[in-house]
């Protein structure tokens, strides 16, 4: 892997993935509502002096004829690009779809059964890394401080959620990419991200960036070291939403990269790119599918719209299901910080809005790891779970502001180093709020 190639992450719900993605907006319509109220104002300086100049402008002796100046006409709009129609398919073939020369490149995320066939074959713990977006630094930091530390355990299956996903092939081929790892996360910024998209497309940011720098960093070396993870029988689970469908599904990384070639390359970076595609805010991706002898395209987003991190299936997980995981133990890394946060809320759309996700991500995400916590106490292995510290108050100047993300990887990364970053369960703190 190239030394110069400049570092990726991702990004799962709008308000969590970028810092403060209502500014963002709220200076793109600042600019609009700006050049109205120029308009609405009058004419400007130099209709003013051409109005001027039309009122000078009469015969001697003549009665002076004002000749009001004509308005102009609107400029037309620039149209945004054009988006192609989809191929119609039916709820039947998305069932069945599979992956032209890739059939076990992926399952449901909600089927229990084929989780369970797709499960790794070497004993081991599990990890979960969640959502986050920059907030993933933390999680980068946790993990390279478990190597300084030397305990950093060889997990047998790592799964990813937005953020998550694209840190998650780092964590699963080991300490080897440690330095990539930590790259991606201290020293990106919103440009290598995103960029404003175009007018009437499909999302408020266009992810071109984000696309370069995926394809920089996923390369044939690292699909490599992914397949022969996957041979000793560890397993790498990557979660996207099918919009179509409205369903989770996993992505079984390791038998896509054990294909091989430039097709399993282009799919591996397709299907992280899609993990972090938060709708409305970055485009979805497209995937081509086939079933019943058809061919056509599944659209993708952020696997966090279906959940914030991913350790089996709801059935599974479910308080009735007597399942038992079969691993050594349950580590989850939950990029987000879980205590509520008091600020006062800006009497403006988007402000509420993104409050209101706030609660809800923070609300669901603390849901979700009490059932994993529970399955996991009900399986008798050992649970261990990492969040944000809830006294972290680090301030952030915008999405993915560098100087922040180096910060909260330190703490993460002081954390594992010293064997702190662990509690066995769920802290009754997220009871309480977070004071500011």
């Amino acid at each position: 892997m190239s030394g110069t190639a400049r570092p990726w992450t991702g990004a799962t719900a709008f308000a969590q993935e970028l810092k403060n993605p209502g500014a963002v907006v709220e200076e793109i319509l600042s600019r609009s509502t700006s050049t109205l109220a120029k308009n609405a104002n009058g004419p400007s300086r130099n209709e003013n002096a051409s109005a001027s100049g039309a009122r000078s402008y009469a015969a001697p002796g003549k009665k002076r004829r004002v000749r009001r100046p004509q308005p102009e006409a609107p400029k037309p709009e620039p149209k945004g690009p054009e988006i192609p129609p989809r191929a119609a398919y039916t709820a039947s073939q998305a069932d069945a779809a599979t992956i032209p020369g890739i059939p076990s490149a992926r399952f449901w995320g909600d089927s229990a059964k084929d989780f369970q066939s797709a499960l790794p074959t070497m004993r081991g713990p599990w990890l979960a890394l969640s959502s986050g977006g920059a907030d993933g630094a933390y999680g980068a930091g946790v993990l390279i401080g478990l190597t300084e530390s030397g305990k950093r355990p060889e997990f047998s299956l790592v799964t990813g959620v937005s953020t998550g996903a694209l840190m998650a092939p780092f964590a699963f081929v080991g300490p080897k990419y440690d330095p990539q790892l930590r790259a991606a996360y201290t020293t990106i910024f919103a440009g290598d991200i995103f960029e404003l998209g175009p007018k009437g497309g499909e999302s408020f940011f266009d992810t071109w960036p984000l696309r370069d720098l995926i394809a920089k960093q996923v390369t044939p070396e690292l699909l490599a070291d992914v397949a022969a993870e996957h041979a000793k029988g560890r397993r790498l689970f990557v979660i996207t939403t099918n919009v179509d469908s409205e369903r989770p599904v996993v992505w079984n990384m390791g038998v896509i990269a054990t294909a091989g070639g430039e097709k399993a390359l282009k799919l591996f970076r397709e299907v992280l790119l899609a993990a972090g595609s938060i709708p409305g805010a970055f485009p979805p991706v497209l995937i081509d599918a086939e079933a019943e002898g058809k061919r056509f395209t599944e659209m993708h987003a952020d696997g966090g719209m279906c959940a914030q991190f991913y350790a089996a299936p709801e059935a599974l997980l479910a308080f009735s299901s007597n399942y038992k995981l079969p691993t050594d133990g349950l580590y989850l890394i939950i990029n987000t910080q879980l205590t509520s946060d008091f600020q006062v809320t800006e009497r403006s759309l988007l402000s509420i809005m993104i409050r209101g996700v706030s609660v809800i991500v923070k609300t669901l995400t603390r849901v979700m790891i009490h059932q994993a916590y529970l399955a996991a106490k009900q399986s008798g292995v050992p649970f261990s779970l990492a969040t944000i510290p809830t006294n972290f108050n680090e301030p952030s100047r915008g999405a993915f502001d560098t100087e922040y993300m180096k910060v909260l990887f330190n703490v993460g990364f002081e954390q594992g180093k010293n064997g702190t970053a662990f509690v066995s369960e769920p802290p009754a703190a997220w009871l309480r709020p977070n004071p500011r």
